[in-house]
């Protein structure tokens, strides 16, 4: 089983834990340095940089919250100047502004370098073809990918997500051997491909699947589909990007890339860090970033590592599927949806009521997003040509902000469900 790089994948465990604790350090004193947001907060709580020795150290430090990313909008977060920031990506806010990540050159080297890791890891190399269906933009998702493949020799297609006839035209002339794209439309392209009598002229082998959750039964009627491998991987903007984490072709959990991002699991409603193998929140520290050193985000997504050794070799703890949100956030299409951005729209619109109803489904292997709001009784009083009016403006607006399309319905005042307690905004009925 190939490995990319077996100096740090296959490090002893001895070696890893004191590589983590030197660049911990390191990344404590600079964040300290020039980072005013981290530097108040050790403050407060009377740690320095100094008092930071061993990986036992860091449940002395701060936790960073997407608030922080909100507050410091847009480059607040940067510890360099832009001067020295080379690229610039982004991805979706809780009220409408997107959380902005920047990169030096250096750190798009460690992004080539863990995104190599996952390409091999799944099986990929210098003879195959590569087709990336995510988005090219600001979205990490597509670029992510991208540069690793390439880095490992691979012929990259990005093809970007979207146009499936163009995607399976693409797949049959250019002898396409792996694909990049969210599970669902995988499984989407595997039956399109199946109806249409393709099999026979795509050549798939390898698929590399992440930006939103899936099954195990999911990942089987994959394979079966396209006669592939499929392998899950997980990373996020505010971290890096795509390449935190990944499987190999073991597919027994997705190996952490410890030597760049330190996982801690916590218990979401008390912040205490729970043991190996129990489930809670993952919590990461970027220990080589420059542009935007992280210290303990809470990523929200609830999973739990695993000590025991992978037959692959690596070392490297892995992380399980993630089973949830720790928050209300939705991934619909491999986009980050929060409630509060479908609040924050209606807000705009005086003719559209704060009572709204969150339907996603899966509808031909493919994310829907339903969203029922009450208009006003005026709207329902008026005109035809009104209503359609505000049901245009409100779509595009919602569209704009959450980043993908939305099935509006606009409803009569008062016929959605009131609560007593907390609201239940969101109905999501997908099977995972």
């Amino acid at each position: 089983m190939q490995v990319w790089n077996p100096e740090y994948e296959q490090m002893p465990r001895t070696a890893l834990v004191a590589l983590q604790a030197e660049r911990l350090q390191r990344l404590a004193a600079y964040a300290y340095e020039r980072l005013g947001y981290y530097r108040e907060r050790m403050d407060a709580v009377g740690v320095r940089p100094d008092h930071i020795r061993g990986l036992d150290d860091l449940r002395h430090l701060p936790f960073t919250r997407k608030k922080d990313f909100r507050d410091n909008y847009p480059t607040g977060t940067f510890a360099c100047p832009m001067s020295e920031v080379v690229r610039i990506h982004a991805s979706s806010g809780t009220t409408g502004k997107p959380t902005v990540v920047g990169y030096t050159r250096n750190d798009l080297d460690i992004w080539r370098e863990v995104i190599s890791r996952l390409v091999v890891a799944a099986g990929v190399g210098s003879g195959d073809v590569v087709q990336i269906a995510f988005g090219y933009g600001l979205f990490t998702g597509g670029f992510g990918l991208h540069q690793g493949c390439e880095r490992v020799g691979a012929t990259v297609v990005p093809a970007s997500s979207g146009n499936t006839d163009r995607q399976l035209l693409l797949m049959q002339d250019l002898g396409t051997t792996a694909l990049v794209c969210t599970p669902s439309y995988a499984l989407y392209l595997g039956e399109v491909i199946n109806d249409r009598s393709l099999r026979d002229r795509v050549h798939l082998r390898y698929g590399m699947f992440g930006g939103e959750p899936w099954s195990e039964e999911m990942r089987a009627e994959i394979e079966r589909l396209l006669g592939i491998r499929a392998t899950d991987n997980y990373g996020l903007s505010e971290i890096i990007g795509p390449g935190v984490s990944y499987e190999c072709l073991v597919q027994r959990g997705m190996h952490l890339a410890e030597d760049h991002f330190l996982p801690e699991i916590i218990d979401p409603a008390t912040e205490v860090p729970l043991p190996l193998g129990e489930v809670g929140e993952l919590v990461l520290t970027t220990l080589t970033k420059e542009a935007l050193p992280v210290i303990r985000y809470r990523t929200g997504d609830l999973t739990s590592l695993v000590p025991e050794p992978c037959p692959c070799g690596r070392t490297h703890l892995r992380m399980t599927r993630t089973r949830g949100r720790a928050d209300d956030m939705l991934i619909v299409r491999g986009v980050n949806v929060f409630p509060s951005q479908v609040e924050s729209v209606l807000a705009e619109f005086e003719q559209a009521k704060p009572h709204y109803q969150i339907v996603v489904d899966r509808v031909n292997n493919i994310d829907t997003f339903e969203l029922l709001v009450e208009a006003s009784e005026e709207i329902f009083a008026d005109r035809m040509r009104v209503m359609r009016g505000l049901h245009e403006r409100l779509s595009a607006r919602l569209q704009s902000v959450l980043g993908i399309k939305v099935d509006l319905k606009l409803v009569e005042p008062r016929t959605l469900q009131r609560y007593e307690g907390k609201a239940r905004r969101v109905t999501d009925n997908r099977r995972l």
